[in-house]
């Protein structure tokens, strides 16, 4: 290949590659660059038929090329610190301007430091002698003259490429202390939930040790007590028999809620909240005495519906059997389910009870935990006298609740000691960037907006 076509072949290979940039770049990327270039170059070309300059045909290249520079600050960072040499050394004042925000920009994208420091200088050292040869065109440059080329060359690219280099090196800086601050909040959650699992094994053993033994013993002398009452007083074994039933299920419930204790509180339990599950619970409630029933009005099955909200039908539809059973013994019962598309809803209504039972001695935990149990779902629970006589208790869960964020486990570990706090915002990250090193580097910036400000006046009076 000869020397004149490699410089054809990579020209084209350069200008493919920009295609390809642009087109993978995100639209707003495109839009907004698109918007900048456009506003410099109408700043650097309006200006040019008010006030003529001397040499107007090299002013409107100026603002072209001022214009071409935006964009490629991106991908060609160091040569557009080079490039605005040209635009430095021109007569076109308004694209001269332009100049401080396009290398404050492109120096934070060069790395590492000591090139970006090589590129400075020699975008300062040919903005001085391309000055110098500009004046020497009409003859020798006086001193005056070459100090202010120097100071034209520090105020638009000396002090802007310091601003930028200050806030450039500080952004990885950045996102690595938020990277640091994610780990340690999340091992913090981790030993947190560590000593959580440990305090539940510890009430799990002691839970099981106590009321594991007493219940067992009455599960005995219920079974005693039902053979004696099966040969002495007939009438009475229904009664030991329900004792001793009822002693073996309550010694079952609490293996569950030690199972719960042991394990992780997002496992399955083994309730489905399926109809067949509903209808054993409202069988049992029948064999209890209660006339109950249950009304499904759902088309497809359940297993589309998360585990934790049919768990949550589940314990719906038992605590309002149980508080029936308990507070309105012999009333009617209508369990109903009703699948409503994006939600579910429940709801275990009884009547009045033909005899007006004593209050009863519950301290309404059971409804509390439920109610706490679906607000963690996104759902509602409504628990409420009817105006008829009766009871109502309802809930409406949603069939795919969102995921509980990491530290939403518990209210209470907001107000807790050590190590119980939510994360820390990336917001306390960034102001302390603002209000510290970030001031530093925008106070670099006043000489040169200053001195732009000054020059700007100065030509529109010229």
């Amino acid at each position: 290949m000869s020397p004149a076509v490699r410089p054809c072949t990579r020209a084209r290979r350069e200008a493919a590659a920009i295609r390809e940039a642009v087109r993978a770049a995100p639209r707003r990327t495109v839009v907004t660059e698109s918007v900048f270039a456009g506003l410099v170059l109408l700043c650097s070309l309006a200006p040019v038929p008010l006030i003529p300059p001397a040499h107007p045909v090299a002013a409107a290249l100026l603002g072209v090329w001022a214009a071409l520079l935006v964009p490629a600050r991106r991908m060609y960072p160091a040569l557009t610190v080079l490039g605005c040499v040209p635009v430095i050394a021109g007569d076109n004042v308004w694209a001269m301007a332009v100049v401080p925000c396009v290398v404050w920009s492109a120096v934070r994208r060069i790395t590492p430091v000591r090139r970006a420091w090589g590129v400075i200088g020699a975008s300062s050292a040919g903005a001085v002698l391309m000055s110098i040869a500009a004046q020497s065109l009409g003859g020798l440059p006086t001193m005056p003259y070459l100090v202010a080329g120097a100071g034209v060359a520090a105020l638009f690219l000396l002090l802007p490429a310091l601003s930028g280099m200050m806030l450039g090196r500080r952004r990885p800086l950045t996102g690595l202390l938020r990277e640091r601050n994610a780990y340690l909040e999340q091992t913090r959650f981790l030993t947190d939930e560590a000593a959580r699992m440990e305090e539940r094994a510890r009430i799990a053993a002691e839970m099981h040790d106590l009321l594991g033994h007493r219940i067992g013993l009455i599960s005995v002398h219920a079974g005693a007590l039902q053979l004696a009452a099966e040969r002495q007083a007939p009438p009475l074994a229904p009664q030991a028999e329900l004792l001793r039933t009822t002693a073996g299920t309550a010694m079952d419930e609490l293996r569950g809620i030690l199972g719960v204790l042991r394990h992780h509180s997002g496992e399955d339990s083994g309730e489905r909240g399926s109809r067949e599950d509903l209808s054993a619970l409202v069988a049992d409630s029948r064999n209890a005495g209660a006339d109950a029933e249950l009304h499904w009005n759902a088309t497809g099955p359940t297993d589309a519906v998360d585990a934790r909200t049919r768990q949550a039908v589940h314990r719906v539809t038992r605590e309002g059997l149980t508080n029936a059973l308990k507070h309105a013994s012999g009333a009617p019962v209508r369990v109903t389910f009703q699948d409503e598309g994006d939600t579910v809803m429940v709801a275990v209504v009884n009547d009045a009870p033909p005899v007006p039972c004593p209050p009863g001695a519950g301290n309404r935990s059971g409804l509390v935990g439920l109610q706490e149990r679906i607000s963690l779902l996104g759902g509602a629970l409504h628990a409420r006298p009817r105006p008829e006589g009766g009871f109502a208790l309802s809930a409406r869960i949603p069939v795919r609740p969102d995921s509980l964020p990491v530290y939403a486990i518990s209210p209470g570990q907001v107000s807790g000691g050590a190590g119980s706090r939510p994360p820390l915002s990336a917001e306390v990250l960034t102001w302390p960037r603002l209000l510290g090193g970030g001031c530093a580097a925008l106070l670099v910036l006043l000489p040169t907006i200053g001195g732009t400000i000054a020059l700007l006046i100065m030509a529109a009076l010229h």
